[in-house]
């Protein structure tokens, strides 16, 4: 049990971002053995990361990495003097952006770079945030982002017509379409409406369905689901066994989430709005995923010591003293339940991340399928 006088122990991001960075450079090294252009593609890497050029760069560039990684073991933990091991989950995005880098490199090779629609219809603020943050993402890594910004009162027809035109569209390997859309859209009918193959979001019918099916693997996997289960592992915790409580049953998260920790084997247990007496349930869980969209509901209290507590929530509430007038809070009371958790993640700056860094992965994978045929 974590108390306020015990340290816990934290995965350091950074040094998991090494670990991506050696894999990169494997990546960029058999991709330019494959297509000859070594020079063109080391000039790609070393421009982005500021390397040094010297005699043999190359030879440098290859060691460096290698030599840096050596020490992983040595800083994968640090110790801080606090209740619980903050699992901060922006360190681990910059990772796997790091990894994605050298989608640029496939512009020279393929003369073709991964292209991604973002579709946002009105002017939510919490739906303003995410859309800027995937589109910022996609210049960073050398993924060209198609912006499609829709009014408010715009029509599900109108809607569905953006959506074929992108289908179409070559230069778009991914369309994702910001949720949740105004009340007079039907959100599966537009979801539908996006090809399977551009799917990276993952909440296609046929993506999901699959995702539902023991032995059936969907092209996508949804990219906050997805990205939650990959700081859980990154962070070592063990989901195989354990007993996981999923706050929240939405097709955004609550549901895809509940179905990756079920093929991950662990014991799941929802818990949504009729839910009797959900305090006792959560209390059990060896894994919480608070997802319920109610700032700050899940206690100390109802949280078992030691516990992973994955916080998706992102609620906006009044703050005066912020120039916006208000700031962004989670699911769970966290400085509280710091003081019981055995990790946690941070909100903003927890889950948000990683669900970038998912999305602009589906959207090369998306690519590279296209590219192999």
């Amino acid at each position: 049990m974590a108390s306020s006088d015990q340290t816990a122990k934290i995965i350091d991001g950074k040094a998991i971002a090494h670990t991506i960075r050696l894999e990169i450079a494997e990546e960029v090294r058999d991709l330019s053995e494959k297509h000859g252009k070594v020079d063109s593609l080391y000039s790609n890497y070393s421009q982005f990361h500021g390397f040094s050029t010297v005699k043999d760069p190359k030879k440098r560039f290859f060691t460096a990495l290698k030599t840096q990684c050596l020490n992983i073991e040595m800083c994968l933990f640090k110790s801080f003097e606090t209740a619980s091991a903050l699992v901060t989950s922006r360190y681990f995005a910059f990772g796997s952006l790091k990894h994605l880098t050298f989608v640029s490199t496939l512009a020279p090779i393929q003369m073709q770079v991964p292209g991604l629609a973002v579709v946002i219809v009105g002017a939510r603020k919490d739906s303003q945030t995410y859309v800027n943050m995937k589109r910022k993402a996609c210049a960073e890594v050398g993924i060209k982002s198609v912006d499609v910004d829709l009014p408010e009162d715009v029509s599900e027809a109108d809607l569905i017509s953006k959506v074929h035109q992108l289908n179409s569209d070559p230069d778009v390997h991914g369309i994702l379409v910001q949720l949740p859309l105004p009340k007079h859209i039907n959100e599966e009918n537009v979801l539908s409406a996006i090809s399977i193959d551009k799917d990276v979001d993952g909440f296609h019918p046929l993506n999901i369905g699959k995702l539902a099916m023991k032995g059936r693997e969907p092209l996508f996997l949804p990219c906050t689901p997805k990205g939650c289960l990959e700081l859980l592992k990154r962070s070592g915790v063990k989901i195989k066994g354990q007993r996981a409580v999923v706050v929240g049953r939405s097709n955004i998260v609550g549901l895809p989430v509940s179905l990756l920790l079920l093929k991950a084997d662990a014991t799941v247990t929802t818990v949504h709005s009729h839910t009797k007496d959900p305090e006792a349930i959560i209390r059990e869980a060896d894994i919480v995923i608070a997802a319920a969209g109610q700032a700050c509901m899940i206690k100390s209290d109802w949280i078992k010591p030691g516990a992973a507590v994955i916080d998706v929530g992102t609620n906006a509430v009044s703050d005066p003293s912020r120039k916006s007038g208000y700031r962004l809070v989670g699911d769970v009371d966290y400085a509280e339940a710091c003081k019981v958790a055995g990790c946690i993640t941070p909100v903003p700056g927890g889950v948000g991340p990683m669900t970038v860094a998912i999305l602009l992965r589906n959207t090369l994978d998306g690519a590279k399928r296209v590219i192999d045929q």
